[in-house]
């Protein structure tokens, strides 16, 4: 089967509109049963692109940003042939993909595979199980993902149907973010200096900045739309470092769907959606041409004290005319156009409401399985803090004399130079990773009050071990350390139920009272709040090495990172299989 590419920026409106309004995937309806192999290459190839009027050389997925649309139905497999033919080093992350018993094929550099290395080729190799709705791809090593990445939506098996009304089309929707530079060199003069890195110079909607930003005009994402109907859209934020305010003048949509988990429906102006989340929501036109155009926006939902792209990126709602419509094409380019009204940059009290109003369907077709009885539980801190500057340098972090870091409970992961994956699997943990990851702080302190006077962090490879099978409970603080701010945090391996959140210091006497334990939302990746907690629950039922981690960027990179290491269970099915015999080598 080929793959699906979205189009070049010069034709992009017209191509990306007939693609994904024509059906996503038309051979699929044909499919009679579930359970089939699917097949792509991904070529990760350099090609000179252009945005903004700065041309560049840009690490892609068969030459195209976003990169291609991958299409599946629950139950498929998926065969993934990558071909590294750029210097940098390569793997893909199947984003909110559960790979039960298939950790091999998880994607994450030096965590579960050696990186794709120049000229070498990997086939990611993995089943669909017990899950459909919109995921994405995208890169896993330092920050090539922000041009490596595209849409992975798993269609229901045959004869499946949504739990909502058939929309009339589906429309994928990609945020991303754009920088005039190679976003590689941006944080790596980050690390080297102990500085924040320079942010984007625009956002993209499936990869275009739209007519905000200097010089892009024709470079706008337009979604073209008949009256009276019912529109899928599938947003994905992909961007590398900022939380999205999204809305549609003028319109209200329907949130159905969250990281590939149906929700109780509710309506909204305007949305919130982290790097790592996807959310799918039903558009209903107006029942007539209502004479305007209208645009959608996402700006960023910002917490933190540092420098972030406070801009906007606009997109075009545009009307079809029919056929019997009064107005011809020389009066519609003449229509006044609505804006929508978006939170401000720092609104989290919004950020908190609109999580709130996210709940499973816990319906008996798609039940809740919140685990009820707890096994482990852990409290993790997650924040910022300092390392000290290497001697005869001059960093430019905090004070001008230590360099920004980032850590869970205290301790700033470091990667290693070979797989842990493979290490573990083989039990060759020795000088790769150790096993002492702190179920709690080390060293309490009043977490959203004054900060301690000492910010500096430990640095080591440290995961936690778990039984298969165990019910885990993980609370998540932020901190005050350089500023309270929000942390989307992703766990590779799982979906996790959301049974409680607040402000504040977390009180292990008086807030587990307030879990919603009945129909909590279910998804991969869920926002820390700023100056506040979240609490999480999940099944440890999938053996393998899995990485946990900020989806923002810079603070993975500064080392707000873990690995849960789930142990074999007793039956054959409750163990990971060898590795493949192409996994790379470091």
């Amino acid at each position: 089967m080929g793959v699906f590419p979205f189009s070049s920026p010069a034709i992009v409106g017209v191509f990306l509109f007939a693609l994904i309004t024509s059906s996503l995937l038309p051979e699929l309806a044909l499919a009679k049963d579930a359970g089939i192999t699917r097949r792509y290459k991904f070529d990760i190839k350099l090609v000179r692109m252009t945005r903004l009027c700065h041309t560049k050389g840009v690490i892609t997925v068969n030459g195209k940003f976003p990169g291609p649309l991958v299409t599946v139905r629950e139950g498929d497999n998926l065969l993934v042939e990558v071909v590294n033919h750029v210097q940098n080093n390569i793997s893909i992350h199947w984003h909110g993909i559960r790979q039960l018993r298939s950790g091999w094929a998880d994607g994450p550099a030096y965590i579960t595979q050696c990186p794709i290395r120049t000229g070498q080729r990997y086939v990611y190799n993995f089943t669909v199980s017990g899950q459909r709705g919109t995921l994405f791809w995208h890169a896993h090593i330092s920050w090539i993902r922000a041009t490596v990445h595209g849409p992975l939506i798993i269609l229901p098996k045959p004869n499946v149907p949504y739990p909502f009304g058939k929309p009339y089309k589906e429309v994928p929707i990609i945020f991303g973010e754009w920088w005039n530079v190679d976003p590689e060199a941006v944080i790596s003069q980050a690390l080297q200096t102990g500085a924040g890195p320079n942010v984007s110079d625009a956002y993209t909607i499936n990869g275009l900045p739209g007519p905000l930003y200097n010089c892009s005009a024709k470079d706008t994402f337009k979604l073209k739309v008949k009256p009276a109907k019912t529109y899928l859209l599938r947003l994905i934020n992909a961007a590398v470092d900022d939380e999205l305010f999204f809305s549609i003048a003028n319109h209200t949509i329907t949130v159905v769907e969250v990281d590939a988990v149906y929700v109780k429906p509710f309506d909204t102006d305007t949305l919130l959606i982290t790097p790592g989340q996807t959310t799918n929501v039903l558009l209903k036109t107006k029942p007539y041409f209502p004479k305007a155009n209208f645009f959608m926006y996402a700006r960023p939902y910002a917490t933190g004290q540092g420098t972030f792209d406070n801009s906007t990126v606009a997109g075009i709602l545009e009307y079809e005319l029919s056929n019997f419509s009064p107005f011809n094409s020389t009066s519609t380019k003449n229509l006044p156009f609505f804006k929508p009204a978006l939170p401000p940059f720092n609104d989290t009290s919004f950020a908190s409401n609109f999580s709130r109003k996210i709940r499973s369907l816990a319906s008996a077709q798609f039940p809740a399985k919140v685990p009820q009885k707890v096994e482990r539980r852990f409290f993790f801190t997650v924040g910022l803090g300092t390392n000290p500057c290497p001697r005869n340098q001059t960093c430019q972090g905090p004070n001008n004399r230590t360099k920004f870091s980032a850590s869970i409970n205290n301790v700033s992961f470091v990667l290693p130079t070979t797989a842990i994956l493979q290490a573990y699997f083989f039990g060759q943990s020795n000088g790769v990773y150790t096993t002492d990851f702190p179920n709690n702080p080390i060293t309490p302190f009043n977490y959203t009050g004054n900060p301690p006077n000492n910010t500096m962090v430990s640095n080591g490879t440290k995961a936690v071990v778990l039984p298969y099978n165990t019910s885990v409970e993980l609370v998540m603080q932020d901190t005050s350390i350089l500023g309270a701010e929000s942390h989307p945090l992703h766990l590779h391996g799982f979906n996790f139920f959301v049974v409680g959140q607040g402000f504040g210091n977390y009180d292990p006497n008086k807030d587990p009272a307030k879990f919603n334990l009945v129909d909590p939302i279910e998804r991969n990746t869920v926002g820390v709040p700023s100056g506040g907690w979240v609490a999480i629950r999940f099944l440890a039922d999938n053996p393998g090495v899995w990485f946990m981690h900020c989806h923002l960027e810079v603070h993975t990179s500064w080392g707000l990172k873990m690995v849960w290491i789930v142990l074999d269970g007793k039956l054959p099915n409750q163990k990971l299989p060898p590795p493949p015999s192409d996994l790379p080598t470091c």
